[in-house]
């Protein structure tokens, strides 16, 4: 014990060298939590910007569906297979 530098005895120094070491390495907030967190609130942040595009396009094209109503026509009888009731519809299906 006599061969210690004095600041090693020190009850202070050893308390707070404890908590430096608890609050960088043990604790559930510690450095690397905070880089993986750091991390995913990016990827996050990039997911929110093309949602927001998303939304944007989306908005766009209904839009334009609501204002013209033969556009809006030819969408409902493409995607949701919408026909006339004299008209008969026929779907092809080609397989890869």
């Amino acid at each position: 014990m006599k061969r210690l530098p004095g600041y090693l005895k020190n009850f202070y120094f050893l308390v707070g060298a404890f908590f430096l070491i608890w609050m960088l390495f043990i604790d559930a907030n510690d450095f690397y939590s905070q880089y993986k967190k750091r991390w995913k609130l990016n990827d996050l942040e990039k997911e929110k910007e093309y949602y927001i595009q998303m939304i944007r396009e989306v908005e766009k094209d209904r839009e334009e569906l609501l204002s013209n109503d033969k556009l809006l026509e030819k969408f409902a009888r493409e995607k949701y297979l919408m026909k006339k009731p004299t008209e008969d519809l026929y779907v092809i299906v080609q397989e890869d």
